[in-house]
C-alpha cells in the first residue's frame, strides 16, 4: 500500500546543487519570483505599413499611428497589457504616470 506524500520538487542544476526553482505544489518561493527581470515598455500607438512604404521611409517622414492625441498610452510588461498612463518629464527624463491598472485577475488570464 502506497502513501501520498506531498514533496518538494527540486530540480538539479547538473552540478549537485538545487536550483532557483524549489517549488512546492501550491506554493513559489517569493524571493526566486521577485527576482525574475521582465521588460517594461509604453506604446505610443500602432500602424501597419506596407513593405514599399516602408522602404519610402527618410528622416522626417510621419508614421501616424492608430492612437488620437491625447489618448492614454499602454504599458506593457514582457508584452503583456498591464496599465494605461500619460507621459510625464522626471528630472529630464520621460516617465509615465498610470492613470489605470488592469486587475490582477485578467492580467494571469492573458499570459
Amino acid at each position: 500500500m502506497a502513501e501520498a506524500n506531498e514533496e518538494q520538487q527540486v530540480e538539479d542544476n547538473g552540478n549537485g546543487e538545487a536550483s532557483a526553482l524549489d517549488i512546492s505544489q501550491s506554493e513559489i518561493n517569493s524571493d526566486v519570483l521577485q527576482n525574475i527581470p521582465v521588460t517594461i515598455s509604453v506604446e505610443v500607438g500602432r500602424t501597419s505599413l506596407k513593405i514599399r512604404d516602408l522602404m519610402r521611409l527618410t528622416q522626417g517622414s510621419v508614421v501616424e499611428l492608430d492612437r488620437l492625441a491625447g489618448e492614454p498610452l499602454d504599458l506593457l510588461v514582457n508584452n503583456t497589457l498591464v496599465a494605461q498612463g500619460e507621459v510625464v518629464l522626471v528630472n529630464d527624463r520621460y516617465g509615465v504616470r498610470l492613470t489605470s491598472v488592469i486587475p490582477t485577475v485578467d492580467r494571469v488570464k492573458n499570459l
